[in-house]
């Protein structure tokens, strides 16, 4: 601290006492010396008082987070001890073998049982100081049952596991290569596209949104179908949507195909349709009693009425789909002038993508399938798999391929490759969207996921010699076989799951085979990087999204092995439970539209429908539990074992990416993620 001394000063007429430290320069008055001291005291208790303060909050931070814990734990503990394992009676999906699904599950559970056994084991040498990589000469010269054991098991790691482990992982690491180089080529195509502006343009003298003072005459005939099952939630805001498009009224029909089993929805359904037929709309309800070939069985039978004949051109919406009124006015007219065009698809944008974590991931996904793979492969090849709603089809082309077929649960992509094949060029339309909704609970999204990958598994086994024969050029076969099927299809799910949910954490309790830095990390970061750029605003969540898709590569891979092999799970054809939340805005939107029009009669009471949606919705929130997943709870645990091993063997990115990886399945597995099920 500084030093004070004192001295008298006299001049003038009087004498005073000035303070100064010792330091030069400095001189004060002793008054205001005594007022700096109490300063100083003030500014001392309130740094006090701040540091408390302080204090405090972190306290408050520190109990808040510990309270946070333990509330996500209860609640987890909660549904844990409510919830329904995916092996009750009555719980398992109708999309899932049942023998298959023991099976694996069985699979896993030995393999986790093999791991915590080995974990043990290298924990055990561990303490006894013997290093993980000691050579078996150096392991023999110790005395003892457990290191002559110990020596054999190493012996055996070095001549027969890692060897084999070794070129399996090599193997993945090049088909992991090849799909990335898919993946940056696709980027750069998209780029391509964006810096030189391209993208589909209807030739002049097509009708559009701005030919307002063209005849009837001058609008081709439309056919619009909506094919629902049990769609209860959402069938108002479809039917409404569709009934407003801006089309001469005398050149579209509507057609509900109705294939519900419950007979309270179709009685709603087929009212609602009345309520449009005696506003003037040309509009038809249909149900079939036998639901034949799910939904390609009800398209082909709606295809197969006599006043189809009339008809250029079909559009297909499916029930939870909400087109904007100038839909066909910015889709059709791509088809003038280009008469072998037999497809022209929009994109499709989200009403309740910010619902969740899981609808957040979803979005991503599918920004990249429509921005990227989609619009890369119409500018560039004139081919895409058709995704089953939301486009409009010439019913020539659709006629020329064969038509609708139950033969597989992807009758979309059937019908596209089919038509491909006959010379059909597709437009793909990224700047015209069509409002739909993300399944919101993960059982939905599961069950949806297993269609989506095992059709195609099915569709390549039976079309594989039709592509053979066909009379495309040798790069449309190739790719359709390899890039469309192969790489995409099969490849993906392939090396994702056994790359990086078995590999991977094998190579910890085999560390003589390995996978380096680069593949478990720096290659998957950017690959994420890449895919979340079409959606910018989710750049927050790369890493869940990265963990998330490892952590789907179960259901995906579960669900080729299906197509591929023809097991029975890959037959069944499961509705997409719909939760009905985008409803309600589109609701008062139709309801103002009409009282604009003055529609007398046939506006919903929209006070009795609200308050029904909101007793359904409490009712059905009494009833939703949470399902428990075994495969995923398993590899959770395996992964979670092997990240515990790294440790012993100082394996540093592999440690925490075994380690998130792991509580990305156990968030999963506890079905933590997205919205509960009824």
């Amino acid at each position: 601290m500084a030093q004070w001394s004192g001295r008298e000063a006299r001049g003038g007429g009087g004498t005073s006492v000035v303070v100064k430290m010792e330091s030069p320069g400095w001189a004060v008055p002793q008054s205001e010396a005594a007022g700096g001291k109490a300063a100083r005291g003030k500014n001392a208790r309130q740094i006090t008082w701040v540091l408390l303060l302080k204090a405090h909050r972190a306290a408050g931070k520190l109990t808040g987070a510990a309270s946070a814990a333990l509330s996500v734990a209860a609640a987890a503990r909660r549904r844990v001890a409510a919830g329904r394992t995916d092996a009750d009676a009555g719980a398992a999906p109708p999309g899932e073998s049942p023998a298959l699904r023991t099976r694996f599950y069985g699979f896993l559970r030995a393999f986790l049982l093999l791991s915590m056994l080995l974990l043990a084991v290298d924990v055990a040498a561990h303490l006894q100081g013997w290093h993980l990589a000691v050579d078996v000469p150096d392991l023999l010269a110790f005395e003892g049952l457990f290191a002559a054991g110990y020596a054999s098991w190493v012996r055996i790691r070095l001549e027969y596991l890692a060897p084999a482990l070794q070129f399996l992982a090599n193997a993945c690491v090049v088909l992991f290569l090849i799909q990335s180089a898919d993946r940056l080529l696709l980027c750069l195509g998209c780029l391509w596209i964006k810096l030189r502006g391209i993208k589909p343009v209807p030739k002049p003298g097509g009708k559009g949104s701005d030919d307002v003072e063209a005849g009837a005459g001058e609008f081709p005939m439309v056919l619009v179908q909506i094919p629902m099952c049990n769609e209860k939630e959402v069938y108002q805001q479809s039917i409404g949507a569709v009934c407003s498009l801006d089309w001469p009224r005398s050149n579209f029909l509507v057609q509900v195909l109705d294939d519900s089993d419950d007979a309270a929805t179709s009685a709603l359904i087929k009212e609602e349709v009345e309520k449009w037929q005696r506003e003037g709309v040309r509009i038809l309800y249909r149900h079939r009693v036998i639901r034949d070939g799910y939904k390609a069985g009800n398209l082909k039978s709606a295809m197969n009425c006599s006043y189809v004949k009339d008809y250029e051109f079909v559009v297909i919406f499916d029930a939870d789909f909400q087109p904007q009124p100038d839909f066909l006015k910015r889709t059709v007219p791509h088809f003038k002038g280009n008469e072998d065009v037999g497809l022209v698809q929009a994109r499709w944008s989200f009403v309740n993508k910010d619902e969740n974590l899981l609808t957040r991931l979803q979005n991503i996904n599918l920004c990249f399938h429509f921005e990227v793979e989609q619009q890369v492969n119409g500018i560039f090849l004139n081919f895409f798999g058709f995704n089953g709603t939301a486009g409009v089809w010439r019913i020539k082309a659709l006629e020329d391929s064969g038509g609708w077929m139950e033969r597989t649960t992807v009758e979309d992509m059937d019908i596209a490759v089919r038509a491909h094949l006959k010379g059909w060029k597709f437009l793909f339309l990224n700047d015209v969207e069509c409002q739909c909704e993300l399944p919101e609970s993960y059982e939905a999204y599961r069950k949806q996921q297993h269609r989506w990958h095992s059709g195609p598994m099915q569709l390549f086994r039976l079309c594989f010699v039709d592509i053979i024969k066909s009379k495309i050029g040798f790069w449309k076969k190739f790719n359709l076989i390899f890039l469309f099927f192969l790489l995409r299809k099969l490849i993906l799910p392939f090396y994702s799951f056994t790359l990086f949910c078995i590999i991977l954490p094998v190579t910890m309790f085999i560390p003589e085979a390995e996978l380096p830095a680069w593949i478990v990390c720096y290659i998957p970061a950017t690959m994420s990087l890449l895919n979340i750029l079409p959606a910018p605003k989710s750049f927050p969540f790369i890493v869940p999204y990265l963990l998330f898709e490892n952590t789907m590569s179960v259901t995906k891979f579960n669900a080729m092995i299906s197509g591929l092999f023809q097991l029975g799970s890959a037959y069944e054809w499961v509705v997409t439970k719909k939760s009905g939340r985008s409803s309600e805005g589109d609701l008062v939107a139709l309801v103002e539209k009409q009282s604009k029009q003055q529609r007398v009669g046939s506006a919903p009471n929209l006070d009795s429908l609200t308050k029904e949606s909101a007793h359904i919705k409490r009712d059905s929130m009494k009833k939703k539990h949470n399902r428990i997943y075994r495969k995923e709870l398993a590899l959770s645990f395996l992964l979670l074992t092997a990240a515990a091993r790294s440790l012993l063997s100082v394996q540093g990115i592999h440690f925490y990416f075994l380690l998130f990886q792991g509580v990305s399945f156990l968030v999963v597995g506890l079905d933590l993620i997205g919205e509960q099920i009824e």
